[in-house]
């Protein structure tokens, strides 16, 4: 039960990572036209930057859940 549980929720984690960072650059994108300021992109682009690995990780996460890398099960050698 858990290990499927595991695994669906691997399955949501994954393209929440990528939906997490696309708006992320969506927002970015409409705060840098309101104000094309330099300090403005200077602040979206750290924004940007610390967000891409930690947005990575989580669809990486996901990933390996959805294959049952976090399973205490013992893989089914068929």
């Amino acid at each position: 039960m858990w290990s499927k549980l595991q695994r669906w929720a691997g399955f949501i984690w994954m393209p929440a990572g990528v939906l997490l960072f696309a708006t992320l650059l969506y927002t970015a994108a409409l705060q840098i036209a309101a104000h094309p300021q330099a300090d403005t992109w200077i602040q979206w682009g750290i924004f940007v930057f610390i967000s891409l690995p930690i947005c990575a990780g989580l669809s990486l996460f996901g990933w390996y859940a959805w294959q049952g890398d976090y399973s205490d099960e013992p893989a089914d050698p068929s």
